[in-house]
């Protein structure tokens, strides 16, 4: 490993910001070189004890070192970076930090952390996406500040109009480098790369390292370490998760039941489609649920609102497509309702990833018709164990049958597999 400390003159030459009232820290974040003031920053939201993507990869970010990170959503990614760039920075200065994100909600999430983080320093950050006017964007840019998040295309946007320059960036940070990939962002991610300086540090963080994404690394980074988490294939201890098998004709019943019978501060419910989810959203408002919508036909505010006002409490329910099953921090879920199973094996332990997080516990309840039963098997396989079928007292099931796995499956087989591919044929 290289020792890159001395590639950053900006960076080092600057004395944090301490507070006067930071007691002297001794915790496992502090042990890993972050100053008093980032450790109690910390301790004050809660955090005792770092993941491993931190313990791995903030000692290295301290000393200057690019960084590939291989990590799924939900690893205390955002935080791994975050406090040793806020160390790094110290105090007010120029523009010295970029972080490029997919969407506006990452973007959103990133900039609430480094908020957060720096709470002890005079750092300055905001934000550019789009989807939204730029006036307060203009305004904030030319106010000047430390710490930039953002999205590709507003950024370039920001760059053209000459509202911001990249010149004196020291450290880049490249997050959700496969989302962008998927998203088609990665001609506007090298546009913006060869706007920083050469001399920089480079952290780069992606789930999954497919060929397009090895060669932009090996050509925006020197000599990175890397740091893998282990590929997450099932969901946490802490979350409880059923099938539970129904008709199709009977799901929004069974739902209802469901969140009537269970004692929930707050609750996701998973659908494949926006017009699904519409459609549920808008069933649950008419039996009396406060309920937010988020998916990708949703304006910018609508989305901002929708999160927020489930962040407060405001809404109790949150109807999503797999939107929100990835990248938001959400924190306090008490319980995930899987209204449609997903097509994707993996996007299952993503979604009921969203409870049980922090060490606290959560439940998870996937409603499998007739329809579901080879993507419920593929979860199972996907995971390498079986999920317990469900039976909910005191509802009449129309076809009791769907508990028998050979009925279950000699029923979708024979009936329902051609209206099955005529219904996703719609869907796709």
């Amino acid at each position: 490993m290289i020792d890159k400390t001395f590639d950053h003159p900006r960076t080092t030459d600057v004395k944090p910001a301490q507070p006067v009232d930071v007691p002297k820290m001794d915790t496992e974040f502090s042990k890993l070189g972050l100053s008093d003031a980032l450790a109690f920053a910390v301790q004050e939201m809660g955090y005792v004890t770092p993941t491993p993507i931190q313990a791995q990869a903030i000692p290295v970010v301290l000393r200057g070192g690019d960084v590939i990170g291989s990590a799924q959503t939900g690893t205390g990614k955002t935080a791994a970076f975050a406090l040793p760039i806020i160390q790094r920075l110290g105090g007010h200065g120029a523009l010295r930090c970029l972080i490029l994100e997919p969407t506006r909600e990452l973007a959103l999430q990133v900039e609430e952390a480094f908020q957060k983080y720096a709470k002890f320093t005079d750092l300055r950050v905001t934000i550019v996406y789009g989807g939204v006017g730029y006036g307060k964007q203009e305004d904030d840019l030319r106010r000047g500040m430390d710490i930039l998040a953002a999205t590709p295309g507003r950024l370039l946007d920001h760059l053209e109009r000459g509202n911001c320059a990249l010149d004196r960036i020291d450290i880049l940070v490249l997050d959700e480098v496969d989302r962008m990939l998927d998203m088609g962002f990665l001609p506007d991610v090298k546009r913006i790369v060869q706007k920083c300086p050469k001399n920089r540090q480079t952290l780069f963080f992606t789930a999954t390292l497919p060929p397009e994404i090895e060669q932009l690394a090996s050509w925006a980074l020197h000599d990175p370490v890397k740091v893998e988490i282990g590929r997450v294939r099932s969901p946490a201890e802490t979350v409880s998760h059923g099938f539970y098998p129904v008709v199709a004709s009977q799901k929004f019943e069974l739902l209802q039941l469901l969140l009537e019978r269970t004692e929930f501060k707050s609750v996701i419910i998973f659908c494949r489609t926006r017009m699904g989810a519409d459609r549920i959203a808008h069933r649950l408002k008419a039996t009396g649920h406060t309920v937010g919508v988020m998916h990708s036909d949703r304006s910018q505010r609508e989305r901002i609102e929708a999160l927020d006002g489930f962040k407060t409490g405001k809404f109790e329910v949150l109807v999503a497509t797999d939107i929100a099953a990835r990248g938001l921090d959400i924190a306090g879920v008490s319980h995930v309702v899987n209204y449609d199973v997903p097509e994707n094996p993996e996007d299952y332990v993503h979604r009921i990833g969203r409870t049980g997080r922090a060490q606290n516990t959560g439940d998870a309840f996937t409603l499998v018709t007739e329809e579901d039963v080879r993507d419920a098997r593929s979860i199972e396989r996907y995971m390498g164990k079986s999920v317990e079928r469900k039976k909910v007292e005191g509802f009449e099931y129309i076809y009791s049958a769907l508990f028998d796995e050979k009925a279950l499956a000699e029923t979708a087989a024979a009936a329902v597999k051609p209206v099955s591919r005529l219904h996703r044929g719609m869907r796709r």
